[in-house]
């Protein structure tokens, strides 16, 4: 099916951090995604939703019934994206999280727009005890995006499959979101999943990275911990989120490319 709409829901992930950023936005895989169906389509146009930093209840609460007006069937590619910063949280509690999540999914499948789920990268390239939480936290949330999505007739994007997408080269330097190598190759294995023209390149792993100097690798982390970790943390401990404020990018049908 050549999609007239791509509607997308979620955090920063589908925002598009840390991509490269064009007219004031980061591109992101969305976007790269929607150059590609605005082709195929005279009348697609392309929402936007996401942004950074938004927990579950708030995508659902603020971004879902927004996204269900816009519906106009199959033809629309609804994506649906939400739950990664509620499993970082230290209360996290999946089985609340999954139950919201699998309403929500059940919600968005009614529209008879088509659906599209992701999962979470399980092992993401960085060791630590830290990363061990990651693994088996998003290794349970995964197992509820692949029931409800197997439920509905979802789309579920799993890039768990390719164990090349571990490299941390794939990320920005805050360890967290993808960098533009990152989002290039998730926009590519999309399009291939949806049927449009793709470039096959994004599953040719990278070559082998050269072995980092043990003080430069320190200081690596320190820079890091003061410039990502420590603003956090802060952030955290005043409840505060570094979505708070900003607005959504694209948040009504939008003729592509702007």
């Amino acid at each position: 099916m050549k999609f007239n709409r791509l509607i997308v829901c979620g955090d920063s992930y589908s925002e598009g951090m840390s991509d490269v950023i064009v007219n004031g936005q980061y591109r992101g895989w969305a976007d790269r995604v929607a150059d590609v169906m605005a082709q195929e389509s005279p009348e697609f146009t392309y929402i936007n939703l996401a942004i950074r930093g938004k927990l579950l209840k708030q995508v659902i609460d603020d971004q879902l019934p927004v996204a269900i007006g816009y519906v106009t069937g199959p033809e629309t590619l609804l994506s649906f994206h939400a739950g990664a910063n509620d499993a970082l949280r230290p209360g996290y509690k999946p089985e609340v999280a999954q139950g919201l999540y699998t309403d929500a999914v059940r919600r968005a499948a009614a529209t008879g727009a088509t659906l599209m789920l992701f999962t979470v990268l399980e092992r993401t390239g960085n060791t630590g005890r830290g990363s061990e939480v990651w693994a088996a936290r998003f290794g349970d949330f995964n197992k509820n995006v692949r029931k409800v999505g197997a439920e509905v007739g979802a789309i579920v994007m799993d890039a768990n499959g390719e164990s090349f997408f571990s490299d941390s080269r794939f990320l920005a330097f805050d360890r967290l979101h993808l960098n533009a190598e990152g989002h290039h190759r998730v926009a590519q294995a999309l399009l291939e999943r949806l049927g449009y023209q793709f470039d096959p390149s994004w599953r040719i792993p990278l070559p082998p990275a050269k072995p980092t100097p043990w003080l430069k690798k320190r200081l690596i982390s320190a820079i890091w911990f003061f410039t990502f970790a420590l603003p956090w943390i802060w952030r955290r401990l005043r409840g505060r989120s570094s979505g708070d404020g900003r607005s959504a990018k694209y948040p009504t049908p939008t003729r592509w490319p702007v």
